[in-house]
């Protein structure tokens, strides 16, 4: 039976990719320090071939016996997150990508670094295909998250090309589904949230920034067939069905019956103004794309917030 570490095991993706790989027959070690992750999500594995360690990856990672992979996505991941940690997230992405890649180096396993859509910043090329540089503010306040991630990169193809670890980077973008936390703060917990308790939905900018969202099962399916695949360049898995914010939020509006209306802040300092991958390369590469339909994965996702908020 392969095995396979996932640090930040306990948050929102995390979680869903521990779920999958045991469903394919992986024994998982979860590893996560709970800043942003929350045991509940992975409770429900107990009693498989599942076992939790608590533990920060910016520290020395010690870990017994044969290790096949190693799939780095310990990092907190929303703005409201790495804007209350902005340490923790530069060290995560820095001291724990570089621990984890010397484990994977110890343990000869593979690793796949969990890296983003915001390797590309506020884009000035549209969609975003994977030989784009970007278009990054490395010292406003979202610069943190941005370059932690694109130094992950970096010290993942170091790995790759001094000492022959096999790597994978997995470009994630805007993602959604059961398990995100109601205070997550972007877009489809806040709109969510705010529409099942009938409060004003609030829209940051005049709305028609866009956003492409793809559903969590989709995303893991993704991530796994390009950890199993040759495949060593960055490839982006999302969902190139694009979307306005306003147009979001008048369908969750509608999805939830809310009498909520829609109301506009002032948009955050570098908040991406487009979003949406060009996903050629996981469809030529790894037979990949997302299958789950907007309506259908909102409808899991709020079915979800109503329980855990009692509505």
């Amino acid at each position: 039976m392969p095995r396979a570490l996932v640090t930040g095991a306990a948050g929102f993706i995390g979680s869903h990719l521990c779920e999958y790989l045991l469903g394919r027959g992986v024994s998982v070690v979860g590893m996560d320090n709970l800043i942003t992750g929350d045991v509940s999500n992975i409770e429900h594995l107990a009693g498989r071939d599942f076992v939790f360690v608590k533990h920060d990856v910016t520290n020395y990672i010690h870990l017994e016996g044969p290790l096949d992979y190693l799939l780095h996505f310990a990092s907190p991941a929303s703005p409201i997150d790495y804007l209350r940690v902005p340490i923790q997230t530069l060290k995560v992405g820095s001291l724990g990508t570089h621990n984890s890649l010397g484990l994977a180096k110890a343990k000869k396993a593979r690793f796949l670094i969990a890296s983003t859509s915001e390797v590309y910043g506020d884009p000035l090329v549209h969609p975003q295909r994977e030989d784009y540089w970007g278009n990054v503010n490395p010292v406003g306040p979202r610069g943190v998250y941005d370059e932690a991630k694109r130094f992950a990169e970096a010290m993942t193809m170091a790995y790759h090309r001094v000492h022959g670890v096999e790597t994978r980077i997995v470009r994630i973008f805007n993602t959604y589904g059961p398990r995100m936390r109601v205070e997550d703060g972007r877009a489809i917990p806040a709109f969510l949230s705010q529409a099942l308790r009938s409060e004003d939905v609030t829209v940051f900018g005049d709305g028609t920034q866009t956003r492409s969202l793809c559903f969590i099962s989709d995303l893991v399916e993704g991530i796994y067939r390009l950890l199993t695949s040759d495949v060593r360049d960055p490839v982006n898995i999302g969902n190139p069905r694009e979307m306005t914010i306003q147009e979001l939020a008048e369908r969750i509006i509608a999805l939830t019956g809310s009498k909520s209306r829609v109301v506009h802040k002032p948009l955050p300092v570098d908040d991406p103004k487009v979003r949406q991958p060009d996903i050629t390369r996981a469809r030529t590469l790894l037979g990949w794309e997302p299958k789950v339909p907007l309506d259908e994965g909102l409808s899991v996702t709020l079915a979800y917030f109503r329980k855990t908020l009692g509505i």
